[in-house]
Protein backbone atom coordinates (compact mmCIF):
# COMPACT_ATOMS: atom_id res chain seq x y z
CA UNK A 1 0.00 0.00 0.00
CA UNK A 2 1.43 3.38 -1.00
CA UNK A 3 2.04 6.12 1.53
CA UNK A 4 -0.43 8.95 1.97
CA UNK A 5 1.38 12.07 0.75
CA UNK A 6 -1.27 14.59 1.77
CA UNK A 7 -0.17 17.47 3.99
CA UNK A 8 -1.94 20.40 5.61
CA UNK A 9 -0.51 23.87 5.11
CA UNK A 10 -2.29 27.06 6.23
CA UNK A 11 -5.40 24.96 6.80
CA UNK A 12 -5.34 23.86 3.15
CA UNK A 13 -5.09 20.19 2.23
CA UNK A 14 -2.30 19.62 -0.29
CA UNK A 15 -2.16 16.35 -2.22
CA UNK A 16 1.57 16.33 -1.47
CA UNK A 17 3.92 18.72 0.35
CA UNK A 18 5.81 19.96 -2.72
CA UNK A 19 4.90 23.54 -3.64
CA UNK A 20 6.11 25.63 -6.58
CA UNK A 21 7.60 28.77 -5.03
CA UNK A 22 7.23 32.22 -6.53
CA UNK A 23 9.39 32.37 -9.65
CA UNK A 24 9.12 32.93 -13.43
CA UNK A 25 7.88 29.32 -13.54
CA UNK A 26 4.59 30.38 -11.92
CA UNK A 27 4.01 33.51 -13.98
CA UNK A 28 1.79 32.14 -16.78
CA UNK A 29 -1.23 29.88 -17.02
CA UNK A 30 0.60 27.57 -19.41
CA UNK A 31 3.48 26.90 -17.03
CA UNK A 32 1.12 26.65 -14.06
CA UNK A 33 -0.83 23.92 -15.87
CA UNK A 34 2.41 22.07 -16.58
CA UNK A 35 3.27 22.23 -12.89
CA UNK A 36 -0.13 20.82 -11.95
CA UNK A 37 0.18 18.06 -14.55
CA UNK A 38 3.54 17.12 -13.01
CA UNK A 39 1.87 16.72 -9.61
CA UNK A 40 2.57 19.92 -7.67
CA UNK A 41 0.74 20.31 -4.37
CA UNK A 42 0.16 24.09 -4.62
CA UNK A 43 1.57 27.12 -6.43
CA UNK A 44 2.81 30.51 -5.23
CA UNK A 45 2.50 33.19 -7.87
CA UNK A 46 5.38 35.65 -8.51
CA UNK A 47 5.45 38.60 -6.16
CA UNK A 48 3.53 41.80 -6.68
CA UNK A 49 5.79 44.49 -5.26
CA UNK A 50 4.87 47.44 -3.07
CA UNK A 51 6.68 49.71 -5.56
CA UNK A 52 4.56 48.44 -8.46
CA UNK A 53 1.32 49.16 -6.63
CA UNK A 54 2.42 52.63 -5.59
CA UNK A 55 3.76 53.36 -9.06
CA UNK A 56 0.44 52.53 -10.68
CA UNK A 57 -1.41 54.64 -8.13
CA UNK A 58 0.99 57.50 -8.83
CA UNK A 59 0.51 57.16 -12.58
CA UNK A 60 -3.26 57.36 -12.16
CA UNK A 61 -2.89 60.37 -9.91
CA UNK A 62 -0.64 62.10 -12.45
CA UNK A 63 -3.11 61.46 -15.24
CA UNK A 64 -5.84 63.15 -13.24
CA UNK A 65 -3.54 66.10 -12.49
CA UNK A 66 -2.20 66.63 -15.99
CA UNK A 67 -1.04 70.21 -16.33
CA UNK A 68 -0.89 70.81 -12.62
CA UNK A 69 2.90 70.94 -12.65
CA UNK A 70 3.22 67.81 -10.51
CA UNK A 71 3.42 65.22 -13.27
CA UNK A 72 6.83 66.17 -14.62
CA UNK A 73 8.42 65.20 -11.33
CA UNK A 74 6.39 62.07 -10.79
CA UNK A 75 6.80 60.70 -14.32
CA UNK A 76 10.40 59.80 -13.67
CA UNK A 77 9.98 58.59 -10.13
CA UNK A 78 9.97 54.88 -11.01
CA UNK A 79 11.22 54.77 -14.61
CA UNK A 80 12.31 51.15 -14.38
CA UNK A 81 8.75 50.05 -13.65
CA UNK A 82 7.62 50.97 -17.16
CA UNK A 83 9.13 47.68 -18.29
CA UNK A 84 7.61 45.65 -15.46
CA UNK A 85 4.29 44.72 -17.06
CA UNK A 86 2.74 43.08 -14.01
CA UNK A 87 0.79 45.82 -12.26
CA UNK A 88 -2.15 45.13 -9.92
CA UNK A 89 -4.74 44.72 -12.69
CA UNK A 90 -2.72 42.15 -14.60
CA UNK A 91 -1.81 40.39 -11.39
CA UNK A 92 -5.43 40.13 -10.24
CA UNK A 93 -6.29 38.73 -13.66
CA UNK A 94 -3.59 36.07 -13.19
CA UNK A 95 -5.15 35.04 -9.86
CA UNK A 96 -8.62 34.74 -11.40
CA UNK A 97 -7.38 32.76 -14.39
CA UNK A 98 -5.20 30.52 -12.23
CA UNK A 99 -8.15 29.61 -10.03
CA UNK A 100 -10.20 28.73 -13.10
CA UNK A 101 -7.43 26.64 -14.67
CA UNK A 102 -6.06 24.79 -11.63
CA UNK A 103 -7.46 22.47 -8.98
CA UNK A 104 -4.54 22.96 -6.55
CA UNK A 105 -4.37 25.91 -4.12
CA UNK A 106 -3.25 29.23 -5.62
CA UNK A 107 -1.29 31.56 -3.32
CA UNK A 108 -0.42 35.03 -4.59
CA UNK A 109 2.65 36.77 -3.15
CA UNK A 110 2.70 40.34 -1.87
CA UNK A 111 6.19 41.79 -1.47
CA UNK A 112 6.81 44.92 0.60
CA UNK A 113 8.50 46.42 3.62
CA UNK A 114 6.43 49.35 4.92
CA UNK A 115 2.89 49.52 6.33
CA UNK A 116 0.69 51.68 4.15
CA UNK A 117 -2.24 51.93 1.79
CA UNK A 118 -0.71 49.49 -0.68
CA UNK A 119 -1.47 46.62 1.70
CA UNK A 120 -5.17 47.02 0.82
CA UNK A 121 -4.40 45.04 -2.34
CA UNK A 122 -4.49 41.95 -0.12
CA UNK A 123 -8.28 42.27 0.05
CA UNK A 124 -8.40 42.30 -3.75
CA UNK A 125 -6.32 39.11 -3.78
CA UNK A 126 -8.98 37.50 -1.60
CA UNK A 127 -11.81 38.80 -3.78
CA UNK A 128 -10.04 37.40 -6.87
CA UNK A 129 -10.23 33.92 -5.32
CA UNK A 130 -6.82 33.42 -3.70
CA UNK A 131 -6.68 30.48 -1.29
CA UNK A 132 -4.10 32.23 0.89
CA UNK A 133 -1.57 35.05 0.70
CA UNK A 134 2.20 34.91 1.04
CA UNK A 135 3.53 38.18 2.45
CA UNK A 136 7.19 38.43 1.47
CA UNK A 137 8.86 41.03 3.67
CA UNK A 138 12.09 41.98 1.92
CA UNK A 139 13.98 44.67 3.76
CA UNK A 140 17.68 45.23 4.39
CA UNK A 141 18.36 47.58 7.29
CA UNK A 142 21.22 49.76 6.04
CA UNK A 143 20.57 52.95 8.01
CA UNK A 144 22.79 53.07 11.14
CA UNK A 145 19.99 55.00 12.86
CA UNK A 146 17.55 52.08 12.54
CA UNK A 147 17.52 49.93 15.65
CA UNK A 148 16.65 46.26 15.85
CA UNK A 149 13.56 47.13 17.86
CA UNK A 150 12.33 49.52 15.16
CA UNK A 151 12.91 47.00 12.37
CA UNK A 152 11.11 44.24 14.25
CA UNK A 153 8.16 46.54 14.92
CA UNK A 154 7.98 47.37 11.22
CA UNK A 155 7.69 43.66 10.42
CA UNK A 156 5.04 43.03 13.05
CA UNK A 157 2.99 46.10 12.05
CA UNK A 158 3.07 45.07 8.40
CA UNK A 159 1.90 41.53 9.23
CA UNK A 160 -0.91 42.90 11.39
CA UNK A 161 -1.93 45.34 8.64
CA UNK A 162 -2.33 42.63 6.01
CA UNK A 163 -3.77 39.94 8.28
CA UNK A 164 -6.46 42.26 9.64
CA UNK A 165 -8.07 43.01 6.28
CA UNK A 166 -8.47 39.47 4.91
CA UNK A 167 -10.14 36.32 6.15
CA UNK A 168 -7.93 33.91 4.20
CA UNK A 169 -4.67 32.66 5.75
CA UNK A 170 -1.52 34.79 5.50
CA UNK A 171 1.92 33.18 5.45
CA UNK A 172 4.90 35.44 6.09
CA UNK A 173 8.17 34.90 4.27
CA UNK A 174 10.94 36.33 6.43
CA UNK A 175 14.70 36.65 6.50
CA UNK A 176 16.89 34.75 8.99
CA UNK A 177 18.68 37.89 10.17
CA UNK A 178 16.96 38.46 13.49
CA UNK A 179 18.94 38.36 16.72
CA UNK A 180 16.17 36.30 18.36
CA UNK A 181 14.53 34.33 15.56
CA UNK A 182 12.30 32.21 17.78
CA UNK A 183 10.89 35.25 19.57
CA UNK A 184 10.34 37.04 16.26
CA UNK A 185 8.52 34.01 14.87
CA UNK A 186 6.19 34.06 17.87
CA UNK A 187 5.55 37.80 17.47
CA UNK A 188 4.77 37.44 13.76
CA UNK A 189 2.27 34.66 14.38
CA UNK A 190 0.84 36.66 17.27
CA UNK A 191 0.24 39.53 14.83
CA UNK A 192 -2.02 37.31 12.74
CA UNK A 193 0.18 35.16 10.49
CA UNK A 194 -1.06 31.60 9.94
CA UNK A 195 2.27 30.40 8.62
CA UNK A 196 5.97 31.13 8.27
CA UNK A 197 8.03 30.63 5.12
CA UNK A 198 11.69 30.16 6.03
CA UNK A 199 13.58 31.92 4.48
CA UNK A 200 13.70 34.52 1.70
CA UNK A 201 17.01 34.90 -0.14
CA UNK A 202 18.46 38.36 -0.50
CA UNK A 203 19.79 39.13 -3.98
CA UNK A 204 23.41 40.04 -3.33
CA UNK A 205 25.20 42.62 -5.49
CA UNK A 206 28.43 41.91 -7.29
CA UNK A 207 31.20 44.16 -8.61
CA UNK A 208 31.96 44.01 -12.33
CA UNK A 209 35.70 44.56 -12.58
CA UNK A 210 35.82 45.43 -16.28
CA UNK A 211 32.95 47.91 -16.11
CA UNK A 212 33.75 49.13 -12.56
CA UNK A 213 30.06 48.87 -11.76
CA UNK A 214 27.93 47.35 -9.05
CA UNK A 215 25.28 45.02 -10.43
CA UNK A 216 22.74 42.58 -8.96
CA UNK A 217 23.56 38.94 -9.44
CA UNK A 218 20.99 36.19 -9.02
CA UNK A 219 22.52 32.80 -8.24
CA UNK A 220 20.27 29.75 -8.05
CA UNK A 221 20.37 27.78 -4.81
CA UNK A 222 21.96 24.40 -4.11
CA UNK A 223 21.21 21.65 -1.60
CA UNK A 224 23.77 22.91 0.92
CA UNK A 225 21.57 25.95 1.53
CA UNK A 226 18.63 23.98 2.88
CA UNK A 227 20.25 23.48 6.28
CA UNK A 228 19.43 26.99 7.46
CA UNK A 229 15.69 26.39 6.99
CA UNK A 230 16.06 22.83 8.26
CA UNK A 231 17.58 24.00 11.53
CA UNK A 232 15.01 26.69 12.28
CA UNK A 233 12.02 24.61 11.23
CA UNK A 234 13.22 21.87 13.58
CA UNK A 235 13.56 24.42 16.40
CA UNK A 236 10.19 26.12 15.78
CA UNK A 237 8.14 22.96 15.23
CA UNK A 238 5.63 22.75 18.06
CA UNK A 239 6.73 26.07 19.54
CA UNK A 240 4.74 28.43 17.32
CA UNK A 241 1.10 28.05 16.42
CA UNK A 242 1.65 28.27 12.68
CA UNK A 243 2.29 26.23 9.57
CA UNK A 244 5.94 26.00 8.55
CA UNK A 245 7.16 26.08 4.95
CA UNK A 246 10.74 25.57 3.85
CA UNK A 247 12.24 27.37 0.89
CA UNK A 248 15.77 27.65 -0.47
CA UNK A 249 17.93 24.64 -1.24
CA UNK A 250 15.50 21.78 -1.86
CA UNK A 251 16.58 20.05 -5.06
CA UNK A 252 16.23 16.31 -4.44
CA UNK A 253 13.77 13.93 -2.82
CA UNK A 254 16.28 13.52 0.02
CA UNK A 255 16.19 17.29 0.58
CA UNK A 256 12.39 17.24 0.79
CA UNK A 257 12.43 14.30 3.21
CA UNK A 258 14.92 15.99 5.53
CA UNK A 259 12.79 19.11 5.75
CA UNK A 260 9.62 17.12 6.42
CA UNK A 261 11.35 15.14 9.18
CA UNK A 262 12.48 18.43 10.70
CA UNK A 263 8.87 19.62 10.78
CA UNK A 264 8.04 21.41 7.52
CA UNK A 265 4.41 21.26 6.41
CA UNK A 266 5.47 21.88 2.82
CA UNK A 267 8.65 22.37 0.82
CA UNK A 268 8.77 25.17 -1.73
CA UNK A 269 11.02 24.80 -4.76
CA UNK A 270 12.10 27.27 -7.44
CA UNK A 271 15.75 26.86 -8.46
CA UNK A 272 15.41 23.13 -9.18
CA UNK A 273 12.36 23.82 -11.36
CA UNK A 274 14.20 26.53 -13.27
CA UNK A 275 17.06 24.12 -13.86
CA UNK A 276 15.10 20.94 -14.65
CA UNK A 277 11.60 22.01 -15.63
CA UNK A 278 8.14 21.17 -14.28
CA UNK A 279 8.55 17.41 -14.65
CA UNK A 280 11.10 17.49 -11.84
CA UNK A 281 8.12 17.62 -9.47
CA UNK A 282 7.10 14.11 -10.50
CA UNK A 283 10.63 12.92 -9.74
CA UNK A 284 10.50 14.45 -6.27
CA UNK A 285 7.04 13.06 -5.50
CA UNK A 286 7.98 9.53 -6.55
CA UNK A 287 11.25 9.70 -4.63
CA UNK A 288 9.51 10.80 -1.42
CA UNK A 289 6.83 8.13 -1.79
CA UNK A 290 9.40 5.39 -2.46
CA UNK A 291 11.47 6.28 0.62
CA UNK A 292 8.39 6.41 2.86
CA UNK A 293 7.05 3.10 1.60
CA UNK A 294 10.40 1.36 2.12
CA UNK A 295 10.49 2.56 5.74
CA UNK A 296 6.81 1.83 6.35
CA UNK A 297 5.67 5.38 6.94
CA UNK A 298 1.92 5.44 6.45
CA UNK A 299 1.65 9.16 5.78
CA UNK A 300 3.46 12.48 5.55
CA UNK A 301 1.57 13.62 8.63
CA UNK A 302 3.07 10.70 10.56
CA UNK A 303 6.65 11.58 9.67
CA UNK A 304 6.42 15.39 9.90
CA UNK A 305 8.52 16.69 12.76
CA UNK A 306 9.73 13.29 13.94
CA UNK A 307 13.27 14.70 13.99
CA UNK A 308 12.38 18.19 15.19
CA UNK A 309 14.19 19.54 18.22
CA UNK A 310 11.34 18.52 20.50
CA UNK A 311 11.29 14.95 19.19
CA UNK A 312 15.03 14.48 18.62
CA UNK A 313 16.86 12.23 21.13
CA UNK A 314 19.65 14.84 21.13
CA UNK A 315 17.96 18.27 21.05
CA UNK A 316 21.30 20.02 21.52
CA UNK A 317 22.30 18.81 18.05
CA UNK A 318 20.39 21.81 16.71
CA UNK A 319 22.17 24.23 19.02
CA UNK A 320 25.72 25.16 20.03
CA UNK A 321 27.09 21.66 20.64
CA UNK A 322 26.45 20.83 17.01
CA UNK A 323 28.44 23.92 16.00
CA UNK A 324 31.38 22.85 18.18
CA UNK A 325 31.25 19.24 17.00
CA UNK A 326 31.20 20.26 13.33
CA UNK A 327 34.28 22.43 13.73
CA UNK A 328 36.33 20.03 15.83
CA UNK A 329 35.55 16.95 13.74
CA UNK A 330 36.52 18.44 10.36
CA UNK A 331 39.66 16.97 8.82
CA UNK A 332 41.72 17.81 5.74
CA UNK A 333 44.90 16.51 4.19
CA UNK A 334 46.39 19.99 4.71
CA UNK A 335 45.68 20.09 8.44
Amino acid sequence: MSADLRSRYLGLELKNPIVAAASPMTSSIDSLKRLEDAGVGAVVLPSLFEEQIEHEEMATHNLMLTGSGLSSEAQGFFPEMQNYNTGPDNYLKLIVESKKALSVPVIPSLNGYTPGGWTQIARQFEQAGADAIELNIYFLATDPEDTGTEIEKRYVDLVASVSSIVSIPVAVKVSPYFSAMANMAARITGAGASGLVLFNRFVQPDILLDELEVAPRLVLSNSDELRLALRWIAILRGRVNASLAATGGAHTADDVLKLLLAGADCVMIASSLLRKGPNHIATLVSGVEKWMTEREYASVEQMKGSLSQQACPDPAAFERSNYMKALTSYSSEFV
